[in-house]
């Protein structure tokens, strides 16, 4: 049987001595693992279909529950996300993220539209906010949104406020009188704010609010999943 779906490579992992097994990531079906032949070797015609970030149309032939990559129609390379270190690590952190809160099977489609369209716009813009928005949302999206609101123990309004905690284990900034977590600074919580599309002070959206923000979403990510975003690691210690 011969199946066709739209679909967003996220990894590529060596098989054999030619071919690989691509995990892609497509609305209908969550993820789909296929292996593909040959694409090891120089000239291979089916090559593009297993570089990072391809997003295409393949055609899976499946045999039992195996699927194989047998042709394969490229929408967009991405291509600028290969030739730039710094957002070849920020769209790598965005397909890991995606990777660990999808699922087999299990339709997602707005996960699926809106990692196309980040990765789009960290081609064309700013790679850094573009993750920052995309790991709050895909968090949210999976159970674990984070809360820029007031205190959730006092109902204190946070604005405006210089010491503030974050709460890890109900993913909720603070009062530093009364809440409990490690301490979170004000830049980090006016990053979120404007991710998440709330009022913020526009003085404190910094290069510096941005980098903790990351750090932030890094650990939060990690406590709520038991995983490891090791390319968001990489793209942090490369942030200036």
């Amino acid at each position: 049987m011969e199946i066709k779906v739209n679909a967003l490579m996220l990894r590529a992992v060596d098989y054999n001595e030619n071919d690989k097994i691509l995990t892609l990531l497509c609305a209908e079906q969550g993820k789909i693992s296929a292996g593909i032949k040959g694409v090891k070797k120089a000239g291979a015609k089916l090559k593009f279909a297993s570089q990072p970030f391809c997003f295409a149309e393949y055609v899976l032939s499946k045999r039992g529950e195996r699927y194989t990559v047998i042709n394969c129609s490229e929408t967009e390379s991405f291509y600028d996300l290969r030739t730039d270190v710094m957002k070849f690590y920020a769209a790598s952190a965005a397909a890991e993220a995606a990777l660990a809160l999808t699922y087999e099977g299990e339709e997602c489609g707005e996960i699926f539209y809106r990692t196309v369209r980040t990765l789009s716009e960290m081609c064309s813009g700013d790679e850094c906010f573009a993750l920052i928005e995309y790991l709050a949302f895909i968090l949210g999206k999976s159970g674990y949104a984070i809360s820029a609101e007031r205190c959730p123990h006092c109902g204190k309004s946070l604005t405006g406020e210089d010491r503030l905690r974050f709460d890890m284990s109900i993913g909720s900034f603070a009062c530093a009188e009364c809440g409990k977590g490690a301490g979170a600074s004000r830049v980090t919580f006016n990053v979120l704010r404007k991710v998440t599309g709330k009022p913020y002070e526009a003085d404190f959206i910094t290069p510096d609010g941005n980098k903790r923000a990351l750090r932030l979403l890094r650990e939060y990510f990690a406590y709520k999943t038991d995983g490891r975003l090791n390319a968001l690691s990489e793209y942090i210690r490369l942030l200036r």
